[in-house]
């Protein structure tokens, strides 16, 4: 086989991985908090429960990133990381104990939270020096998403939710599969100053702390959609036919998004901070929207600005990171990002949006959202505006 043909099986053997992977956690994600509500637990002890992961992610983001810039080998990392999450989890499905429930998860998170983080990390080194965008390999997990989601909804109504624990594992197990198959690329330049991780070097980067900051600010309302969205549509009458169809309407039109800004988006710091803040903006419409829905149709139409709120933000946020961090610290840097979306963030939006469900209601807990948004959008312009009268002034 030659070396062409060996890179072009590599590339089909990860893409066929990320569809797998996330096909997986869209499973889990999207009809877990389902099988909890059916086991008796209220809004607010889902939110704990789902918190808890998040707040495990805060050291085992840094710790797997530290490992995999430390090691230069993702692909094994990963591996390692895929295994103890399809063991771990297993209880989780079975237990009807809250207390034990809690313990499980956070070992579950411990594992299961770096993945997407090392995973983009893979691919950005992967396709280093090659023709290939990161879109194109990221898009295959939003369709993953997406189809596995909304043909896992009929199933699940006949055979019952208490089933979800084999389709996922049997689904992320045929994902593991694939990792072998993927080749490890090469090491980055500089592999020798990394004694310590390179997480000391990320913080004295200043425009990318200013990154993550605003990145916790746009991900809390959007971490508590994806937490409670499930529910709202339970309560307002929809099955888990129609979560199934919320779920695939939210993902399967990212794979476009992420084809359009592989071609059209310039890979520049101004460009992409003022693409932030347009996404920003499109986040809080869709928290408005979801103020005064009031049918399982409406909700789910509302869904499909996921795919330029969530993806758009996802897309030019990893290529952000990519850009202000050097290659060699590559993991470390993505880990952080990561941090704002399924840590931090996770842990505000499990407490916070499990009491504003309860103790508010959904339409506040979203017009909430909605506020924090702007909020963020505001900070993203200002460091648009900071770029541009650098580049003006010439420094």
């Amino acid at each position: 086989m030659t070396t062409g043909a060996a890179d072009r099986r590599s590339f089909t053997m990860f893409k066929l991985y990320i569809v797998f992977l996330y096909s997986a956690f869209s499973l889990l994600f999207t009809y877990l908090p389902l099988l909890f509500l059916k086991n008796g637990l209220t809004p607010f002890q889902i939110g704990m429960l789902m918190a808890g992961g998040p707040f495990v992610s805060i050291l085992a983001n840094p710790f797997w990133g530290y490992w995999s810039d430390r090691t230069q080998n993702i692909r094994k990392i990963l591996i390692v990381l895929v295994v103890c999450s399809l063991i771990v989890v297993q209880p989780v499905f079975h237990l009807q104990s809250f207390s034990w429930l809690y313990v499980v998860l956070l070992m579950y998170f411990f594992f299961q939270s770096p993945i997407f983080s090392q995973s983009n990390s893979l691919i950005l080194s992967t396709i280093e020096n090659t023709p290939h965008k990161f879109g194109t390999f990221r898009l295959w997990g939003s369709l993953g998403w997406a189809f596995a989601a909304v043909l896992a909804g009929p199933l699940l109504t006949k055979i019952g939710i208490e089933n979800l624990w084999w389709l996922y594992s049997g689904v992320l197990l045929t994902s593991l599969l694939f990792v072998f198959s993927i080749s490890q690329p090469k090491q980055a330049a500089s592999v020798g100053t990394i004694p310590g991780g390179g997480f000391r070097n990320l913080i004295k980067n200043r425009t990318f702390l200013l990154l993550l900051l605003l990145g916790i600010l746009i991900s809390v309302p959007n971490s508590i959609n994806s937490t409670f969205v499930s529910i709202y549509l339970t309560q307002m009458g929809g099955s888990a036919t129609w979560i199934g169809w919320a779920a695939f309407l939210s993902s399967v039109f990212e794979a476009p998004v992420f084809l359009l800004l592989d071609r059209y988006l310039k890979k520049d710091s101004r460009t992409m901070f003022a693409c932030l803040a347009l996404v920003s903006l499109l986040f809080s419409i869709r928290w408005m929207f979801m103020t005064i829905v009031d049918s399982p149709a409406q909700l789910i139409f509302i869904q499909l600005f996921h795919c330029l709120t969530f993806g758009g933000y996802y897309y030019i946020g990893t290529n952000l990171t990519a850009h202000l961090i050097p290659s060699q610290f590559r993991a470390s840097g993505q880990a952080a990002f990561a941090l704002t979306w399924g840590g931090v963030s996770g842990i505000f939006a499990g407490f916070a949006g499990g009491w504003m469900y309860d103790t508010l209601g959904a339409a506040k807990m979203y017009g909430i959202g909605a506020g924090v948004s702007l909020i963020g959008m505001t900070g993203f312009i200002l460091i648009w505006q900071g770029l541009r009268r650098k580049a003006h002034n010439g420094d």
